[in-house]
Formats: structure tokens, C-alpha cells, sequence
């Protein structure tokens, strides 16, 4: 097994003062060593260049040394909560976001574009007989919906016309292909005519449980669907070649490396494509990260055939199943968050979009299977209908940690336990750690009551500090400035004892590079937006508590075994930074670079080969 000493670095060591379980942070949170031994894919040890020389010295240890030359490094990010291959799909895709897409008129003008680009012929032929155009209200026939011009990132917050694109200005863009913009919450889609007549959306049809067909004033589909109405279109628009949709997963891959991204939760799709499998397919080619997947329960509740094999669950492997999600409310962006108090102007409170039915089935296949619940709630009543329901059942348990029925498909090399050690790996301070039985998404205004109850639980919150400092538009619109400042209490989170973990919730996010953890941790450490206004100080963390919770708490949320943290017998996950987020002011977080990635020791990033 080949040995490394990483020297000459300021290499952070989380502090065992942090009581990661209760999501404690108070006290000393880190501090810094300057090398690190690695023996083939896990830390050995830890400590100053002097002693860990002396130490292979005296043991006669064969090993070469990488210089990191006065650098700052960290564990690798775990974004626990992205829809990867969503995001891979929209590297071409339209970004509707500044500084391509800035007002309505610049978006209708891309489509135009776009419909421009593609081949003669590419137009889709309704049938004229029918109403609703191909095989009536079920949809497009298969020869047909090869040819959408899709879009995503929509804010309309950030737009002069201050309101989303309906079908009459998509149609301005194309009307003889279907065209689908998705919003940056990934809660509301906006399409033309004809996307919507191959939907069999029309004056007639009735809103879905917990969605909403936008119409006009005489009764019209706007072309603006909320919630689970997006699904009417979302299930026709057709997927990429499996051939081409592992390239783009790749190249996602490559750039989450650029980003020191090592673990990524795998938060499934807005519709019934299966994203397990095709990661397999992408680790052949080359694909780096250790991925926790989610089914979408809402597709599968009624699959009798659905089912999670044994050795798909084990968590200590590089794709590992690790439960169900359930989307129990809108956005507060999108003004479809639950809430209890009504939005700025409005007597609107939102969206509640998860059935009883859907939640208790939900339930029982999680405890069935050891799987973990995955709850989206936003608005403080879907925060409380979820906490309470919990608090009622009481955890399960989840899932194990043993690796010896890992699933290697042929050909595919998936990172497990090393078998031919020379020496004796010590045992990680993340071993056998298992994931809380139930974690809830964003939770962006829960009352102090339901903070205290998923304290007791121990429910674990996922939130995501780039919505507030990339949507601030939407959210003065909606809430006003002083209900804003309270939104993502983070501090309150951890103070009240709530295991917290960041991440960005990708592509739902309206910022152009969506996965860039360094906006995110900008957001949460100033609590200013991207534009300067002021989030609510009072929610503030540190720089090393907002690392922690992207790194070492996300990989627990996530059940990532032996990831999060540089500790001795931990994988070498870890991230080399070419500039130093210690040393520079808040306000520049922004401008951090990657060095230099690692994941299981191994070299996957460098910034000179780029």
C-alpha cells in the first residue's frame, strides 16, 4: 500500500470538543496541523512534520511526500442535498439567469436562438383532429417528443417585468417545438401552448392534489404550472440518451471535483426516471464521487415491483441507496412555501402538496427497509406537520454500516474497505456512525418548538444558506425585510442543539454555478445577500462552524461512513485551497479557489492540469 506525507500544509483537524450527534458547535470547533500521513485511501495520521518523519523512520516505511507549501486544506464538501442528474441535464439547457438572461425579452430572444439552431424539420406536427393533439390527454407518442427547447433558472425577482414568462411570451421565442422553463426553486414551470396542448392541458382540466394550473382571467392555462401540476408536463418531456446523459453526469463530476466537491446526495427527480443505475455506468468512465441516492416515493408508492435490494443500502461503498423523499410544500421564492402566516400582501398561505395517504406509505416502507425519511418543508406549518408526525412515531433504525455485501457491478471499481493493508489503520471517529432515521430539506422558518422537538428525535435539518443570498428579490417581495432576517435560523439551529448540514440544493438555485460551496458559505457567514442586503445578522455562524456542517455533519446526515473529517483512519477525502478563507475578509468568501482535490487519497483535481 503506497504511503504519502503531506507536509508543510495548515491542514484543519475538527475539534472532539464538537459534539457532532447533538450539533453542538459551542466551544472550540477546530484546529490546524501541518502534515498528514496517507496510506492508500485513509489518513494514518495526523500531527507536525518532525514527529510524523521521525514515526516512518522509525518504522522503515517506504513513502514518497506531496508539499502543499503553506497552504489551508479541508475535508472535501459534502453537498448532501443536489438532484445531480437534473444538473448535469442542464449544461444544455438555457440558463434563464444574469448576465445571459436578464428580463423576459432577453429569455424569449435565447429561444429564439435556439429554435434557430436546430434542424430543419425538428418541428413537432400536432394532430389536428385531436384537441389535445397526439393520444389525447396522455401525452406525446414517443416519434414526437425528441425536440423541447428547455430551460431552467427563472427568477423573475430579478427580472424588470417582475413576473414569470407565460405561454404567450414562450411562444413569441417558438411556437412550433414545446418549450419548458423551469423556475430556480424547481417548484413552478412555465411552457408554451404547445408543450401544454401535448399535456393535455387545456380550460378543462382540474388542478392536481397539491398543484395549480396558472390561468388568466377568463379561465385559460397561463402556462405557469405550480407544484405537482409541473408534473403534467414533466412526464413527457423525453430523457437524454442513456449514452449521453453519463457523459454529461461525468463532466458534472469533473467539475464538483473543481469545486473540492467529494460526497454529493443524490435527491432524485421531478418525475419517474430512475437515477440509480446510471451512476454505475458513470464510475466506469471515471466519476469520482460518493453518492447517497433518494427515491422520489410519489413514482414508486404504487410500483408493486419497486423494491431496494439488501446490497444496494450497505453505506460504506461509493453509491449506496440511502431512503425515500417526500416534497411537502413549495418554495418561499415561488410564494408556494406552507405557512402560517400569509405572504407580504396577500392572504395566501401556500401550498401543502404531500398527501396523508402519500406520507404514511412513505413512512412504512422507510421502516419497513431501514431506510432514511427525506422530508421537504419550507414553511413553518409543513416544518410542523412533519416534526409532529415524527415526534408521534419515534425513530427507526437505519440501514448498517458493514461493507462485506457491497455491490460491485462488472467492471466497476467502487471504493470499499482496502484488503491488503501493511499497516494497521486505527479505528475512525466516525465509525459505525449510523444517519438519523429522518432528516428534513431547507426548513427555512420552523418555530422554536419544532427545532426542540427534531432536537430530541434527533432529525437532522438539511438547509440550503445560497437560497437567501441568491433569491433575495423574491424574498423581500414575499416576506418583507424584517420576517426575511428570521428565515434560516441557522444559528438558532445549532445553539438549540439540531444536527445541522449545508448544502445547495442544485440546480434549484438561482445563481449560475449553482454547486459553488463558497457562495453558500459566504451567505451563511455574512447573512448578506449577494446584492448587500442584510439577511438577519443574528443568524450568523463562523467560518469553521459553516466547514463543519458542510463536511463533517453533511456526511453523517448522509451516512457517509468515514467521510467529513480529516481523522486518523477517515478516508483521505480533502480539498487544498489556493486561496485561504482564514486570512481574507468575509465579504470575499466568494473568490476561494481549489488547489487540489483528493478523494480516497488520490489526486482528482489540480488546478495546473485544468
Amino acid at each position: 500500500m503506497d504511503t504519502t506525507l503531506f507536509y508543510n500544509g495548515k491542514i484543519l483537524v475538527f475539534s472532539e470538543k464538537n459534539s457532532m450527534s447533538k450539533g453542538d458547535l459551542r466551544g472550540e470547533v477546530c484546529s490546524f496541523v501541518d502534515s498528514m500521513l496517507v496510506s492508500g485511501e485513509k489518513i494514518f495520521k495526523l500531527g507536525n512534520e518532525e514527529n510524523l518523519r521521525k514515526f516512518l523512520e522509525s518504522e522503515n516505511m517506504e513513502f514518497r511526500e506531496e508539499n502543499l507549501f503553506g497552504k489551508r486544506v479541508i475535508p472535501g464538501f459534502v453537498d448532501c442535498h443536489e438532484h445531480p442528474v437534473m444538473l448535469a441535464d442542464t449544461i444544455e439547457e438555457i440558463a434563464a439567469l444574469p448576465p445571459e438572461v436578464s428580463s423576459i425579452e432577453d429569455l424569449v430572444e435565447k429561444i429564439r436562438l435556439v429554435r434557430k439552431s436546430m434542424k430543419s424539420g425538428d418541428e413537432v406536427k400536432v394532430d389536428k383532429d385531436s384537441e389535445y393533439g397526439y393520444d389525447g390527454k396522455s401525452g406525446v407518442k414517443d416519434e414526437v417528443n425528441n425536440n423541447w427547447i428547455l430551460g431552467w433558472g427563472c427568477d423573475e425577482g430579478k427580472f424588470p417585468e417582475k413576473r414569470l414568462p407565460d405561454r404567450w411570451d414562450l411562444d413569441r421565442g417558438a411556437n412550433d417545438v414545446p418549450v419548458s422553463i423551469v423556475r430556480a426553486c424547481e417548484h413552478i414551470r412555465c411552457c408554451n401552448s404547445l408543450a401544454l396542448k401535448l399535456a393535455g392541458i387545456d380550460e378543462n382540466t382540474k388542478d392536481p392534489v397539491g398543484g395549480n394550473i396558472g390561468r388568466d382571467e377568463n379561465g385559460v392555462p397561463n402556462g405557469i404550472l405550480y407544484e405537482n401540476a409541473r408534473n403534467l408536463v414533466a412526464e413527457i418531456i423525453p430523457h437524454h440518451d442513456h449514452n449521453d446523459e453519463v457523459e454529461l453526469l461525468r463532466k458534472l463530476g469533473e467539475h464538483l471535483s473543481a469545486q473540492g466537491i467529494t460526497s454529493i446526495g443524490e435527491m432524485g427527480n421531478l418525475s419517474s426516471k430512475d437515477n440509480h443505475f446510471i451512476y454505475y455506468d458513470v464510475v466506469k468512465r471515471g466519476f469520482r464521487q460518493n453518492v447517497s441516492i433518494f427515491y422520489m416515493w410519489e413514482f414508486y408508492k404504487d410500483k408493486p415491483e419497486f423494491v431496494i435490494e439488501k446490497k444496494h443500502k450497505v453505506l460504506d461503498q461509493q453509491i449506496h441507496v440511502a431512503g425515500l423523499k417526500l416534497i411537502g410544500d413549495g418554495s418561499f421564492s415561488g410564494h408556494t412555501a406552507w405557512t402560517d402566516v400569509p405572504f407580504l400582501g396577500t392572504d395566501e398561505y401556500g401550498i401543502s402538496t404531500c398527501s396523508e395517504e402519500l406520507l404514511e406509505s412513505a413512512i412504512e416502507f422507510c421502516k419497513e427497509q431501514g431506510l432514511q425519511l427525506s422530508f421537504h418543508a419550507m414553511g413553518r406549518r409543513a416544518i410542523k406537520r412533519i416534526v409532529d408526525r415524527l415526534y408521534e412515531e419515534g425513530p427507526w433504525q437505519i440501514g448498517k454500516t458493514d461493507s462485506s455485501e457491497t455491490v460491485i457491478p462488472s467492471e466497476t471499481v467502487i471504493s470499499t474497505e482496502s484488503s491488503s493493508s501493511s499497516v494497521s489503520i486505527p479505528p475512525t471517529d466516525s465509525e459505525n456512525i449510523l444517519p438519523p432515521f429522518a432528516r428534513i430539506e431547507h426548513v427555512t422558518e420552523p418555530s422554536d418548538e419544532a427545532i426542540k422537538k427534531a432536537a430530541e428525535l434527533g432529525i437532522a435539518f438539511v438547509t440550503q444558506p445560497i437560497f437567501l443570498f441568491s433569491e433575495i428579490e423574491s424574498y423581500e417581495k414575499n416576506l418583507g425585510k424584517d420576517r426575511l432576517k428570521e428565515t434560516y435560523p441557522i444559528r438558532k439551529m445549532i445553539d438549540m442543539g439540531v444536527l445541522v448540514g449545508l448544502s445547495t440544493d442544485a440546480p434549484a438555485t438561482a445563481w449560475a454555478d449553482p454547486t459553488d460551496p463558497w457562495a453558500n458559505i459566504k451567505g451563511a457567514v455574512t447573512r448578506t445577500a449577494y446584492n448587500g442586503v442584510d439577511t438577519g445578522g443574528k443568524q450568523k455562524i463562523t467560518l469553521e462552524e459553516a466547514i463543519l456542517l458542510y463536511t463533517k455533519n453533511s456526511a453523517r446526515i448522509a451516512g457517509f461512513q468515514k467521510r467529513g473529517s480529516l481523522a486518523e483512519g477517515n478516508y483521505a477525502d480533502f480539498v487544498v485551497l489556493l486561496d485561504d478563507p482564514f486570512e481574507m475578509r468575509p465579504d470575499d468568501l466568494q473568490s476561494v479557489r481549489t488547489m487540489r482535490t483528493y478523494i480516497n487519497g488520490e489526486k482528482v483535481f489540480d488546478i495546473e492540469r485544468k
